[in-house]
């Protein structure tokens, strides 16, 4: 049985479609990824299947349980850290852990014991006295990761999880999650915009407004490429573009620069200095997830027109019926 199916899924808010016919299997204990910019409909689809928002079509499943019609099993399967921060900065991190607990309906020796073995699995057991308010964003990021854990959940959802944080308290957490992978053994599915979170994921889908545009391994996606991506520093990018064209080679011209890809890039470069256009710099490297992003969408991960902030405005102007 998989972890989480989602048939024909589709929402709407009135006019915006923010999920379009979206299929898709997570297996039990797979680290599966949703990769796509703000507004591509990553945040939706696990509202959905957190039975935070009804689909308006198709159906979605979660350990077994219909997102619609078993929405307390659902719940009591799903572990979920949400994009934005939701802990009690007056509460202690042991408080935090408590009070979500009692609302879960663990039991109290059962909450102590988990509390415990959650605190010291994400190394915040010497700070679990402090107020949430002195921690940092990394340590906040933890204690929500261990919340999401306490009642045992099958499936842990992340969205966004290192959202705003810096480099190295991105790195710190992914090495936390990797960690609370092996010893929970649980499926996790988390969106992300962030091309190496994407990377460390068993499967990755890609997805652009609303649909499914690709899904495979990230080894198996960058292999579609075909060979090396090289980037071209050059004063007249549309010019070289034109030329390589003309080659019968695509190209692309992105922030003034040039990008090729070619099944072997040692062998292309000496092409393109025997045509007219200057050349600044060339560089060689393998295809990346961003790189199959642009190839099979034609823009990188960016910011949308549709931001997540303007979805959530639309979602609760539908759901307030105004």
């Amino acid at each position: 049985m998989a972890a989480i199916s989602l048939v024909g899924l589709t929402k709407r808010y009135g006019g915006v479609e923010a999920v379009r016919d979206v299929s898709l299997e997570v297996a039990e204990g797979e680290f599966f990824g949703l990769l796509g910019p703000n507004g591509a409909g990553k945040t939706t689809t696990l509202s959905i299947l957190a039975t935070l928002l009804p689909p308006t079509a198709g159906r979605a499943f979660l350990a077994g349980h219909d997102v619609v019609r078993e929405q307390a099993a659902v719940r009591r399967s799903l572990g979920m850290v949400f994009q934005d921060r939701s802990l009690d900065d007056y509460l202690t991190a042991e408080e935090n852990l408590r009070f979500s607990g009692m609302l879960y309906g663990v039991g109290s020796r059962e909450l102590s014991r988990r509390s415990a073995e959650l605190l010291q699995l994400l190394e915040l057991w010497e700070h679990r006295h402090r107020l949430v308010r002195t921690f940092s964003g990394g340590m906040k990021r933890r204690l929500e990761i261990a919340r999401g854990l306490l009642h045992r959940p099958q499936v842990l959802f992340l969205d966004e999880p290192t959202l705003g944080l810096d480099p190295q308290t991105r790195a710190l957490i992914w090495s936390y999650l990797e960690k609370v992978r092996r010893k929970e053994g649980i499926t996790v599915l988390m969106t992300t915009h962030y091309m190496e979170e994407a990377e460390a994921c068993d499967r990755v889908a890609i997805i652009d407004h609303g649909r499914i545009v690709a899904l495979d391994t990230p080894e198996r996606l960058k292999r579609t490429m075909g060979g090396d991506v090289v980037v071209v520093h050059t004063a007249e990018p549309a010019a070289a573009r034109n030329f390589l064209a003309e080659q019968g080679i695509a190209a692309r011209v992105e922030a003034g620069q040039l990008y090729c890809e070619v099944p072997d890039g040692e062998a292309f470069i000496p092409l393109l200095f025997r045509q007219g256009f200057p050349i600044q710099a060339v560089g060689i490297r393998r295809p990346t997830l961003e790189d199959v992003f642009l190839k099979l969408t034609g823009h990188a991960i960016r910011e949308e027109e549709l931001e997540g902030r303007d979805i959530f405005r639309e979602r609760m102007r539908v759901h307030r019926g105004r």
